[in-house]
């Protein structure tokens, strides 16, 4: 069975307002469905919606735990 890949991804913004809701990471796949992948903290981690592209469903979400893995580390 061949895993859908990401097509596009979309960030919604980051909130002004530190008590807002944090930006989340949602990601079209070539069969059609849009899934969130995450939310995440900004002042540690970002991201650019072309960097998912065809990623398969589980390395999007390890893209996530890899970045946070690098910070933690800095």
């Amino acid at each position: 069975m061949v895993e859908a890949k990401i097509v596009s991804a979309r960030i919604t913004p980051i909130s002004r307002d530190r008590f807002g809701p944090l930006p989340e990471v949602f990601a079209t796949f070539d069969d059609g469905r849009e899934v969130r992948l995450f939310d995440y903290y900004p002042d540690e981690l970002s991201f650019s919606e072309r960097e998912f592209v065809g990623l398969t469903e589980a390395e999007g979400r390890r893209l996530k735990v890899t970045k946070d893995a690098a910070y933690l580390r800095s």
